[in-house]
Order: structure tokens, then C-alpha cells, then sequence
């Protein structure tokens, strides 16, 4: 299995950096949209559907909206990513009651329209952030990246109380101290390399915490899904590391807020 993972970062670390930060405009529109697409994919067997037509039809149908929605504009605009925010909040209160609410939500239909707010909004931000600079799409990923590595850590050497037990039993409330520790510092660093005066900076930093946060909540709402639907995995794409929703779970909550953040409209 470590041969596996270790495999498959090698050709998939550089594919992403290249496309990531290599791709602008339309070009760069598509790359993310694929990623979105494979993730769409995976999302409609979390919600229930196992009809394989169908979910192709699926994934054809969000391709054409994001389609539709980069030719008149509003892939880079504010008011889709204010669909995420409300999104969130309801994802929140389902994965903080769960299981006691999941009979909302558990419908096939309200699973897929609950990835139609989580997967469109983060390719909608993806296109914000690389259209407002390259700078802060890599700061997002850092900072997510940096959530995780310090919550794993944090968590393996100091964890106690669970942070959610009945929807990733795993997580506790010092691993994700311990990813704070690392974004803050990443938000330092960052403030300071970019000449950030003070005011700026302190809103860096505050903007840091509340993303960091988030980016939790996404990792949470895959677990409870992927436990509702008992499955380890969202797919097997990517060979010893699991599904593509499995890499970007918290970065499709985490990039629509930043981006809105991006564009000073928060």
C-alpha cells in the first residue's frame, strides 16, 4: 500500500502544481473542472446512486451548467460563492446532529443537490482566487495542507476529547488546535513575505482561523457521508490513496469562503 501511495504522489503532486499554477483562464477552468467532475463522480455513489447511465447523465448535466456559468461570467463572480456559505451552515447543523437529523438528508435527491452547493461553489472559487492571483490559491492550499499535517500530529500525540465521534471517531478537538498552530504561523509568515501592514495582517490572520475551521467541517461532511453510505472510500481513482473527494474533501469547503474573502465582499 505505501508503495502504492508513494506511486501515485509521484506523477499526481507535479500534475497538480503544473495545472494549478502553469493554467489560466479558460484552460485553467477546465483542468479544475475536471478535478470537480471526478469528485461529481464519486459524490453521486454517496448519494445512492449505483445506476451507472444515470450518474453519468449527472455529471453531464453539472458539466454543462459549469459550462453555461463560465460563458456568461459568473464563475468569477461573488454571488455563487454566497450559495457555499449558506450551504455550510446547513452542513453544519447535519453533521453536528448526526445521526439524530440524518433522516433530512438522506434522501438520494437532497444528497445530490447537498453536493451540487458543496462541488459547484469550489470550482466557482478555484477560478476566483487563480483570476485574483496565483498568491493566494497557493495560500489556500497551504493552508489546508497545513491544517492536516498539524492535526494529525497534534492529534496522534496529544488526542482525547473527540471532536464529532459518531461521524469520524478519529478527529479530536486537539488535533484541530494543532492545525490552528500551523496556520497561524503559515498566516504569519505569510503576512510578513507579503508586506502586510498591521491592519491587513490581523485580518490575514483572523480570515486564517475562520477558514481553517471550515476546512474541518468539509472533512467532516465526507466522513458522515461516506459512514451513512459504509464505505471506506469515495472511489478508487487515485490507487493507495482513495477517490479524488478524498483529497480535496476540505478544500471544497475551504476555497469557496477564502475566495469570497479574496474579494473583500465578507
Amino acid at each position: 500500500m505505501l508503495r502504492q501511495r508513494v506511486i501515485t504522489a509521484a506523477w499526481l503532486a507535479p500534475l497538480m502544481l503544473a495545472g494549478l499554477f502553469a493554467l489560466s483562464g479558460g484552460l485553467f477552468a477546465t483542468f479544475t473542472g475536471v478535478i470537480v467532475l471526478l469528485a461529481a463522480w464519486e459524490w453521486t455513489n454517496l448519494a445512492g446512486v449505483s445506476d451507472v447511465p444515470r450518474r453519468v447523465a449527472l455529471v453531464a448535466a453539472l458539466a454543462l451548467l459549469m459550462a453555461l456559468l463560465w460563458t456568461f461570467g459568473a464563475a468569477l463572480a461573488a454571488w455563487p460563492l454566497w450559495l457555499a456559505v449558506v450551504g455550510w451552515v446547513v452542513n453544519l447543523f447535519w453533521v453536528t446532529r448526526y445521526p439524530a437529523r440524518s433522516e433530512q438528508w438522506q434522501s438520494t435527491s437532497m444528497r445530490l443537490t447537498m453536493g451540487l452547493w458543496v462541488l459547484l461553489p469550489a470550482w466557482i472559487g478555484f477560478n476566483v482566487l487563480r483570476d485574483t492571483g496565483g498568491i493566494w490559491l497557493l495560500y489556500v492550499l497551504l493552508l489546508v495542507w497545513g491544517a492536516d499535517i498539524g492535526a494529525y500530529f497534534s492529534g496522534r500525540a496529544w488526542g482525547k476529547r473527540k471532536l464529532a465521534p459518531a461521524v469520524s471517531p478519529g478527529k479530536s478537538w486537539e488535533g484541530v488546535a494543532g492545525g490552528l498552530g500551523v496556520t497561524l504561523a503559515l498566516a504569519l509568515l505569510f503576512a510578513v513575505w507579503q508586506g502586510l501592514g498591521v491592519a491587513a495582517g490581523l485580518g490575514l490572520v483572523v480570515a486564517t482561523v475562520v477558514v481553517t475551521l471550515i476546512s474541518v467541517l468539509g472533512d467532516l461532511l465526507e466522513s458522515m457521508l461516506k459512514r451513512f453510505r459504509g464505505i471506506k472510500d469515495s472511489s478508487n481513482l487515485l490507487p493507495g490513496h482513495g477517490g479524488v473527494l478524498d483529497r480535496i474533501d476540505s478544500l471544497t469547503a475551504a476555497v469557496p469562503l477564502f475566495a469570497l474573502l479574496s474579494l473583500g465582499v465578507l
